[in-house]
């Protein structure tokens, strides 16, 4: 599958359907060689930044903000190959949304208050020295900004 497939796609499903696929997508691009624990810790900040509001009202909307994570950096052209990452990809993510649906103090968080993440090994984004949450795998978490739920999404 081509990621601009994929993205289509997303465009002409309905939201909760759009939003697992985009989630799936981004764990497959950014974490499909790091642990379940990292592809876990990738789904949480992007849930957190769809809770904030300040990428988008949706977990699509964020994962394809400009330049935010892999589905806008990647070639529209990509290749979504390996079928076994991306079963593995689609079980985490709708596994970290069920989570992410708990109320706040009942859901596992793996990097609490983590707004970012890079592979800093690979990357050197102005924000690298802020405040690490943690490192699972090749990923540095850390928190960038405080990320406020909405006031939108608070109740849902």
């Amino acid at each position: 599958m081509k990621l601009a497939w994929i993205l289509w796609l997303a465009s002409v499903l309905s939201p909760q359907s759009a939003d697992s696929l985009c989630l799936s997508t981004t764990l497959y691009l950014e974490a499909r060689n790091q642990s379940v624990q990292g592809q876990q810790a990738v789904a949480e900040v992007a849930l957190r930044r769809r809770d904030s509001g300040l990428w988008g009202d949706s977990v699509c909307d964020v994962v394809t903000a400009r330049k935010q994570f892999a589905p806008t950096i990647v070639s529209p052209n990509t290749r979504l190959s390996n079928t076994e990452a991306w079963a593995e990809s689609v079980t985490i993510a709708l596994e970290a949304q069920r989570n992410w649906e708990l109320p706040a103090g009942e859901r596992l968080e793996i990097v609490p208050g983590a707004s970012h993440f890079a592979a800093l090994s690979i990357a050197s984004p102005n924000w690298r020295n802020a405040y690490r949450v943690a490192t699972i795998g090749d990923h540095t978490f850390l928190k960038v900004q405080n990320l406020a739920p909405s006031s939108l999404s608070v109740g849902t």
